[in-house]
């Protein structure tokens, strides 16, 4: 197969990794969130997110994990001389605590699963940036070929996301200070 087809193969299969861990971080938090609901609100919610969470991780995320490895590796093959630069070492790195970080998620699917997530809701948002900073330090350093020019990228993501957080946290002050919770 042509290095490109092979190369845009594993772009798109990252690509949906990144969004089904994205978005199984959002449905643990609604998970989470549905603990505070009364009956049977709570159970009907719990079992929704039970079940979409399973089709995400079973259909797309895993999936989507294992072809984006194996293009990885194919992309490899074709150029080994990549394991000798400093920024793909570093890239593989990253991409080791991608995997961490998939194993993470992977037990908070389980406990969803088992009925119960011992995150809290704010801690699985926090928890969410990391994949952020994960992709953003890839790109950069693919992208820009060099093993310093990630860091600012990073640097930028988290000065982002502590923004973010700071956010979040004004936010959910203000929903609970306007009780916008019980509308």
């Amino acid at each position: 197969m042509d290095y490109l087809y092979v190369k845009s193969l594993h772009i798109i299969f990252i690509t949906t990794w990144f969004a089904g861990l994205f978005y199984i971080i959002r449905l643990f938090i609604y998970f989470k969130e549905a603990e505070k609901k009364e009956s049977p609100a709570k159970e009907i919610l719990q079992q929704q997110y039970q079940l979409m969470t399973k089709r995400l991780w079973y259909i797309i995320t895993w999936p989507s994990a294992i072809l984006a490895t194996l293009f990885a590796v194919w992309l490899l093959v074709l150029n080994p001389e990549w394991l000798n630069f400093g920024w793909m070492q570093i890239k593989l790195g990253f991409v080791l605590l991608l995997f961490v970080y998939h194993g993470v998620c992977q037990l908070m699917y389980n406990q969803t699963q088992k009925g119960y997530l011992k995150f809290s809701s704010f801690s699985l948002r926090v928890w969410n940036e990391v994949a952020t900073i994960i992709l953003f330090a890839c790109t950069f350093l693919v992208v820009l070929k060099n093993s310093i020019g990630w860091v600012f990228g990073v640097a930028g993501i988290i000065g982002v996301g502590i923004l973010l957080m700071l956010g979040v946290k004004l936010y959910k002050n203000l929903r609970k200070k306007k009780n916008w919770d019980k509308s």
